[in-house]
């Protein structure tokens, strides 16, 4: 195999309270179940990473997270990402204490790019992950950034947010497409290849996988990690089928253990 770096296959748990939920483009949420023991069967089952989102924590100005993570954190033994209703340092120190070990933060870092820096300073660009939610623009050759779990639009480009994001110290970009998300219809390819052009810093490509071809588009398109949700939580695939999808594909990932 070849010295490029193995791909990675996220599980990605959005939260509403204490529960596990599924949109689609972000909105009409559906319940599935209890958000520590889908992430402890996806860390069973092969998961390279898990991420949660509270994905009406900065609607609310709340996070319910913390106790989900202290739990999770105990059973699970790979890197757990965790985002929604981050406004400041103490917010990342108590879910990093929880257990949780990168931030991911959305909402907060568009309404002060400072703050990103702040994380990146104090804990490590590693540690934090800038979560980007994306639409496109009526012209249809731009994305529009937006927050609030795709309620809120900001006029801010989101391949010079990006890079800003970088400079600043993000180590990681997680780019949801909105438009894609849910949809089944594959991922957004040209958003994920116009933004890894841009950066140095992997990028997780997440909204809209569906069937196997799509992870070889996504992978082609420049994703350095690949986050996935409604294949995971409605049992449309494993991630042992993702693997070997990525085999059949001659995509590199993760040996399973």
């Amino acid at each position: 195999m070849s010295n490029t770096p193995p791909k990675r296959l996220i599980a990605r748990l959005d939260v509403k309270g204490k529960n596990l939920i599924k949109g689609v483009h972000l909105e009409g949420l559906r319940i599935i179940g209890d958000p520590k023991k889908h992430a402890c069967k996806y860390y069973e089952d092969g998961a390279d990473e898990i991420l949660y989102l509270d994905i009406v924590a900065s609607l609310y100005g709340r996070s319910n997270l913390l106790e989900i993570v202290q739990r999770t954190a105990q059973d699970i033994f790979i890197p757990l990402t965790v985002g929604g209703g981050i406004r400041n340092l103490d917010d990342v120190s108590n879910l990093l204490k929880a257990g949780a070990d990168k931030v991911a933060i959305n909402t907060a870092a568009v309404k002060d790019p400072s703050l990103i820096k702040a994380i990146s300073n104090k804990y490590g660009s590693q540690c934090m992950v800038l979560s980007i939610e994306a639409k496109r623009k009526s012209n249809n050759s731009e994305w529009e950034v937006y927050t609030d779990c795709g309620r809120e639009s900001t006029d801010l480009d989101v391949e010079q947010w990006a890079c800003q994001g970088v400079e600043l110290g993000a180590g990681e970009l997680l780019v949801t497409s909105i438009d894609q998300e849910g949809t089944r219809k594959g991922f957004d390819n040209e958003l994920i290849h116009r933004i890894s052009s841009l950066v140095e810093v992997p990028v997780i490509a997440s909204g809209g996988f569906g069937e196997n071809s799509h992870l070889q588009d996504i992978v082609q398109a420049g994703a350095d990690a690949v986050a996935f949700a409604d294949a995971l939580h409605f049992a449309k695939y494993t991630l042992s089928d993702l693997r070997k999808i990525a085999s059949e594909y001659s995509i590199p990932v993760r040996t399973e253990s």
